[in-house]
Order: structure tokens, then C-alpha cells, then sequence
């Protein structure tokens, strides 16, 4: 047990040992890694927004419910509750409406002022969220054949073609970061591969003197894991940074409220700890393929 705990010590301190000697190779690798993972990190990153601002503006879809005069508000509301992909029901006055109209725009408020409460040209109505959008349809639907219900209203051409399009930027992104990982893969370790090739005659006179198979690869599956390390630590600080300060920029919103980029609190730590995963683990493959494949140990 000792004598495998010194072998790891060794192997360990050699390692680094070997990353500061040969140094261009070792900033070769370091490099490689650094600019591939920092556009992993970018293209998770975008990936990230764009499904949470989807996700946001899916949430932010309101259905309009306008109710008949003389109806029963609690007895519909009852109903709407009872409604399976219903998430929310919040109703709303005419006065209320008013209110809201005359806040949202100056037109709306200059149109409205001469009209008393009860003369108001609008309708009492509710606002509901669903849980599902997929299923929006299908409740609409529902929601119209209710008793004291005079209209819906939600955007339909506009939300089918929304639910369309973030599918279709889903996918895109999901599968351009997939790409960007496995290209990422490949040409980091095929970049060890080469810094491990290029110290050969070190391993054969390694294997001259005796030295097991595991006391040649050790120090070098180190040796990745340490580089893949480095490599990434670059890619997180620029990201940490970068995205901190494009968020305090445009203070956590682009062109408007509607979208909102995620807290850097909730995404840049992630997105680290997978640089450094895919580092570590990157490097120390790249080696082990390396001494196994081109030293046939």
C-alpha cells in the first residue's frame, strides 16, 4: 500500500515537474485548450439565454377571458380553477382595465378620462396562465364554452408561430454546443497526443530501465489532466468576467425588459465547472491515448 501511495507521489510531482520543462509544449497544449473550451463556454452560454428567455416569454402568455354583463365572476372563476392546464386566474374589473389602459399609454388615458365607471366602455375579464403551452389550444377551447363567457382572446397565429420558432433555436443551439464539445474533444487530445509523441525517446528510455507500464503513463495521464486544468482555467476567468460585465452593462436586459439575460450567479459557476470537467477529463484520455496508442505500451 505504501510503496502504490509513493508511486502516486512520484507520479505527481513528476507530472508537473514535466509541464514546467517542456514548456513551449506544454503552452502549446495549454493554448489549444483555452480558445477551444472558451467557445464551448460562449456557445453554452447562448445557449443558456436563449432557452431562458424562451422559457420567460412562455410564461409571460396571458389568456384574456371577457366576461358577458350581469355574469357570475365567482361561479366562472370556479369553473376556470377546475380547468386542468390552468396555473393562474386573476380577475379584472373594467375600472381596473381602465387603469391599466390609461398607464400604458397616454392615448388610451387622454381617450378614457371623460368616461365614468359605469359608463366604461370595456368589460370585466379574467387573466389566466396555463402550465402547458403546447396545450393552450385545446384549453381555449374550454374555456370559450363556459357560461357568462363572451369572448378569449390570447394571440393564436402569433403564439403558434413563437412555440415554432423557439423549438427550432432550441435545437439549433443544443446541437451547435454538442458539436462545438466534440470538436472541442478532438482537438485537444489529437494537441497532447502530439506533446506526448514528441517526448518519445524520454518514454523508451523509461522502458529501458524497467519502468512499468503504469509508472510510464502515470505521470503523463497526470501530466493532461494538469494542462486540461490550466487550459481551462483561462476560458472561466474570461467567462466570469466577460458575462459579469456584459450583464451589469445593459443591467441583466437587451434592448428591453422582455429580454432578460440569466444572473451570472446562476449560470458563469456552471458553465465553469464544466470547462473544467471536459478539461481534466479531455487531457488525461488525450495522454492515456497517446502513450497506449503511439508507444503501444
Amino acid at each position: 500500500m505504501m510503496q502504490i501511495f509513493r508511486m502516486l507521489q512520484r507520479g505527481i510531482r513528476d507530472a508537473f515537474k514535466s509541464v514546467v520543462r517542456n514548456f513551449s509544449l506544454s503552452i502549446a497544449s495549454i493554448v489549444c485548450v483555452s480558445i477551444t473550451l472558451f467557445i464551448v463556454s460562449v456557445a453554452i452560454i447562448l445557449s443558456a439565454n436563449v432557452n431562458n428567455f424562451s422559457t420567460n416569454i412562455k410564461k409571460d402568455v396571458t389568456i384574456i377571458a371577457f366576461l358577458e354583463k350581469k355574469s357570475d365572476k365567482n361561479a366562472i372563476q370556479k369553473e376556470l380553477n377546475e380547468l386542468k392546464n390552468i396555473s393562474k386566474v386573476e380577475f379584472v374589473s373594467k375600472v381596473d382595465a381602465k387603469k391599466e389602459l390609461s398607464d400604458s399609454s397616454s392615448q388610451f388615458k387622454e381617450w378614457l378620462k371623460d368616461w365614468s365607471d359605469d359608463d366604461l366602455p370595456l368589460k370585466d375579464s379574467f387573466k389566466i396562465k396555463v402550465s402547458d403551452l403546447k396545450q393552450i389550444n385545446d384549453t381555449v377551447s374550454k374555456i370559450e364554452v363556459i357560461k357568462g363567457i363572451s369572448s378569449v382572446n390570447y394571440g393564436k397565429t402569433t403564439i403558434e408561430k413563437m412555440l415554432t420558432t423557439f423549438e427550432v433555436v432550441n435545437k439549433l443551439m443544443y446541437t451547435t454546443v454538442i458539436i462545438l464539445i466534440v470538436v472541442t474533444i478532438f482537438l485537444i487530445i489529437n494537441t497532447i497526443k502530439l506533446t506526448i509523441y514528441s517526448r518519445k525517446r524520454e518514454i523508451e528510455i523509461m522502458r529501458v530501465v524497467g519502468a512499468s507500464n503504469f509508472a510510464i503513463k502515470f505521470p503523463f495521464v497526470v501530466e493532461g489532466m494538469v494542462l486540461g486544468f490550466i487550459g481551462s482555467v483561462i476560458p472561466i476567468l474570461l467567462t466570469i468576467y466577460l458575462y459579469t460585465y456584459l450583464y451589469n452593462r445593459f443591467q441583466g436586459n437587451i434592448y428591453s425588459n422582455i429580454i432578460k439575460l440569466m444572473s451570472p450567479s446562476s449560470l458563469v459557476y456552471t458553465v465553469s465547472l464544466i470547462l473544467v470537467i471536459i478539461g481534466v477529463i479531455v487531457g488525461m484520455l488525450g495522454s492515456s491515448g497517446a502513450v497506449r496508442k503511439y508507444l503501444k505500451l
